[in-house]
């Protein structure tokens, strides 16, 4: 079977990481389209009035499926906090015959996560963002398996873009 040359881009990482400010300016550069598990999910709840557990996943992988049958580059951007999930993107791309390149994001100085965390704009209508403490006590599953991370405390945006097309560009090359 001939491999598709679509790259599904798995963006990863806990809520005030940088992974969405970070995955929505990489969309010109690697040429993709851009789907958020947020707005998903909020669009569920609001459209059909019921608490979404494992719903906006399973939507998205359906969206990024369409999109990488078509040749589109994909980014996805969501918390993706254990490694059913992780997995089950993998196996979308694998499904299509396309290559996909796992994205963690992590803020390792703590005060300024939780500075993040505290002064963000919540950019989706009636989403809650989650709390400080929330966000401390939710479960987050160790990697099983290689992949970039990017860690975005005390740096701009533009630093990690630069940083995150070089190890994309290395990871390509090695693949």
């Amino acid at each position: 079977m001939k491999e598709n040359k679509a790259f599904l881009y798995i963006f990863s990482g806990l809520p005030g990481t940088g992974k969405s400010t970070l995955a929505k300016k990489m969309v010109r550069n690697l040429n993709a389209i851009y789907l958020r598990i947020d707005t998903i999910e909020q669009g569920i709840r609001d459209l059909c009035n019921f608490n979404v557990q494992g719903e906006g996943y399973e939507l998205a992988y359906r969206i990024i499926e369409d999109n990488l049958k078509l040749g589109n580059n994909v980014i996805t951007d969501q918390c993706n906090p254990i490694n059913l999930t992780r997995n089950e993107f993998n196996s979308v791309a694998v499904k299509n015959n396309c290559k996909y390149i796992n994205i963690e994001t992590i803020c390792s100085n703590i005060s300024e996560h939780k500075n993040r965390i505290e002064k963000r704009e919540n950019e989706i209508e009636n989403l809650k963002l989650p709390t400080w403490e929330e966000i401390q006590n939710r479960k987050y599953e160790s990697w099983e398996e290689d992949h970039i991370i990017i860690d975005t405390a005390n740096k701009s945006i533009n630093e990690c873009i630069n940083e995150l097309i070089d190890k994309i560009k290395f990871w390509k090359e090695v693949d």
